[in-house]
């Protein structure tokens, strides 16, 4: 892996100084904590990257995908913009198809991160 990340990773903040994501990780049990970790660290380092690790969502709009145990699956999206990997939105995936209001809710955030 590079030395240098190629990418720096925030997270969103709303207009109140919450950071959804950060506090969505800080509820997840430390193992599933660490899978995410991992998988974010190796978009950091070796973006871009595709599936099966990262997928397109929109125009600027990517998710991470980790594996978590008891066959659980967690997304993160995430915009990338001058060097920054913005972490938008986490979510445990509870269908097969990710729903239109999870999406939704990163479109949302990556159009307010961008217009600010």
């Amino acid at each position: 892996m590079n030395e240098e990340p190629i990418l720096q990773v925030t997270f969103f903040r709303s207009e109140t100084g919450r950071e959804p994501v950060r506090e969505w990780l800080k509820e997840l049990a430390a193992d599933d904590r660490k899978a995410i970790g991992e998988d974010i660290k190796l978009v950091q380092f070796r973006w871009p990257l595709g599936i099966p690790l990262v997928d397109k969502l929109d125009a600027d709009l990517w998710e991470v995908r980790s594996r978590l145990q008891g066959g659980r699956i967690a997304r993160v999206c995430f915009t990338v913009h001058a060097g920054k990997m913005m972490l938008l939105h986490g979510f445990i995936k509870k269908t097969q198809k990710t729903s239109l209001q999870e999406l939704e809710l990163a479109r949302r955030r990556r159009d307010l991160w961008w217009s600010g």
